[in-house]
């Protein structure tokens, strides 16, 4: 398929790219250039595609340890399969690794308590929150693709660039 190249050098593009799909990801909308919004649109809707796509890849396991009174305890872990890992993967080449942020209310102690599991938080969004939400959405509607909207917002002031708001539909 086609790309457009943004008048920038492959790396410089791939970056970009990148970093605007990342942030899309993250705050569900962004304000960029039109060409922009439709290349961060077509790679979007690929990675959540792959998200959606494997979201019942999951193997039950459980586990027989000994606490500290030694009670033999039963631990169910919930684990990927192959391919959900492989697509987990394959999303985590294809955007940046952002750190969870701390809200505006919430103390260091409960911050650490609550991202004290989270490695990656991004993907963990993608598929517990996104996949999720757009699985159900592809089972009513019987349909797939389609997870972002762009809206032109017009001419930016200074440059004329036309400019368009690309957000999670």
């Amino acid at each position: 398929m086609e790309q457009r190249k943004l008048s920038l050098p492959t790396d410089q593009r791939a970056a970009l790219l990148r970093n605007q799909v990342t942030a899309l990801l993250w705050n569900e909308k962004i304000t960029t250039t039109l060409a922009r919004a439709k290349e961060v649109s077509r790679l979007a809707d690929n990675i959540i595609q792959l998200a959606v796509d494997t979201v019942l890849d999951v193997k039950k396991e459980i586990k027989t340890t000994v606490d500290k009174k030694g009670k033999k305890v039963e631990v169910e872990t919930i684990l990927d399969g192959e391919k959900r890992l492989a697509a987990r993967r394959k999303i985590m080449a294809m955007v940046y690794d952002p750190p969870e942020t701390r809200k505006a209310d919430e103390t260091a102690v409960a911050f650490r308590e609550r991202t004290k599991d989270i490695r990656h938080p991004l993907i963990e969004k993608i598929f517990n929150v996104y996949a999720i939400r757009y699985s159900q959405r592809n089972r009513d509607n019987n349909s797939a693709g389609g997870y972002t909207r762009v809206l032109k917002l017009g001419a930016r002031r200074g440059d004329g660039a036309e400019e368009a708001l690309i957000e999670l539909v």
